[in-house]
């Protein structure tokens, strides 16, 4: 079995190993979804991870509801990820871009208009906003005239991204925003070719996976799922039912890797204790099967390459504070801790101030 530090290849990038960076939205950018400097600087920091996943990322401004979180539809947003990229190359690293739309999560004093989803529902709770907490708002269902203009949406944040310099992307179908509430029965309760059977609820995801994989090439696409159990309100009466032959297209379609987002009881954007897919999932998935979610350890993550069911491991709040994750792991170093108050707030602190090993050694 391979190790947690062999190289390995997914489609058209070459990672050194395979502790990947799991997406984590930071809040760091403008008002307009523009990327600001010092988000150079915190990527390029984290740039020894076999694949960085950007932070969840807009394809359009009914899209992205969560303030100062940056997008991929403006030339402002595409010149401004520019130093970005270049920063994580010339350190050595390869970034994709995780391409995310909303869904029922958004708020409409950020976007400016009422929250879009596969059906008339709402998220129990409160939405972040620049107003601070306001609760969740009706979503209206997408219509049928204007899932064309979603997906050119997808395709134009692609071309963007790659235009950027971004070596890939990823499409954002997990953690109960608009894709997953296409794919659950929870909250997609639509009786024409999108809802209703598993068959029909997978259609956007195949459709959204192939408009993209036109612009990058399927060896620069991947997509994130979270098949199991409740996450933002969204849940599935069957998860194998539909996650599965989602894997299965997806394979089929040749992307170049699938990362799972496995949650347990507790686990953030919803807590689950059903029975993990990802045994099932690798049954079917042919492509490089990334798991996730609470991953701090070498031993827990090289268990599960053991195991055979994945091939890398993608790591989040652990990566949020030690931006020299993977020789940490390798050395047994200990683990600086994450300070919750600075994960979505402004400026410097609790983003690129965590200390390397050298800093710490010093």
């Amino acid at each position: 079995m391979p190790n947690l530090f062999d190289p390995v290849t997914i489609g058209a990038i070459q990672a050194p190993n395979r502790i990947l960076m799991a997406p984590l939205t930071r809040g760091r950018a403008d008002r307009d979804a523009v990327p600001t400097p010092i988000m150079a600087q915190y990527y390029a920091q984290r740039a020894s991870a076999g694949l960085i996943i950007s932070e969840a990322t807009g394809i359009s401004r009914e899209g992205l509801g969560w303030p100062f979180a940056p997008g991929l539809w403006s030339d402002a947003q595409v010149a401004a990820w520019q130093p970005v990229t270049k920063a994580v190359h010339e350190a050595g690293g390869r970034i994709v871009a995780q391409l995310w739309h909303m869904g029922r999560q958004v708020h409409s004093s950020v976007t400016g208009g009422q929250p879009v989803s596969s059906s008339a529902t709402a998220t129990a709770g409160q939405a972040h906003t620049y107003e601070g907490k306001k609760d969740f708002e009706t979503a209206r269902p997408l219509e049928l005239n204007e899932i064309p203009r979603l997906l050119d949406d997808y395709e134009l944040a692609t071309r963007n991204a790659l235009a950027a310099g971004f070596d890939g992307v990823q499409i954002h179908a997990a953690n109960g925003y608009l894709i997953d509430e296409f794919l659950r029965d929870g909250a997609n309760h639509r009786e024409d070719a999108y809802g209703g059977s598993p068959e029909n609820r997978i259609r956007l995801l195949r459709e959204v996976a192939e408009r993209v994989i036109s612009v990058a090439g399927a060896d620069r696409v991947s997509v994130r799922l979270s098949p199991n159990g409740d996450s933002q309100g969204v849940d599935d009466s069957d998860p194998a039912s539909v996650f599965v032959p989602a894997a299965k297209a997806l394979s089929d379609l040749g992307i170049a890797f699938l990362e799972l987002r496995e949650p347990g009881p507790d686990g953030t954007f919803g807590k689950t204790d059903v029975p993990k897919l990802s045994p099932e999932i690798r049954k079917v998935f042919t492509g490089v099967l990334v798991l996730n979610s609470d991953y701090t350890t070498a031993d827990e993550a090289q268990a599960k390459l053991d195991e055979g069911v994945a091939d890398a491991i993608s790591f989040g709040r652990t990566f949020l504070a030690n931006p020299d994750l993977p020789e940490r792991l390798r050395t047994g170093a200990p683990l600086n801790q994450d300070d919750m108050k600075t994960w979505y707030s402004q400026g410097p602190e609790g983003y690129i101030d965590y200390p390397a090993l050298e800093t710490v050694d010093a």
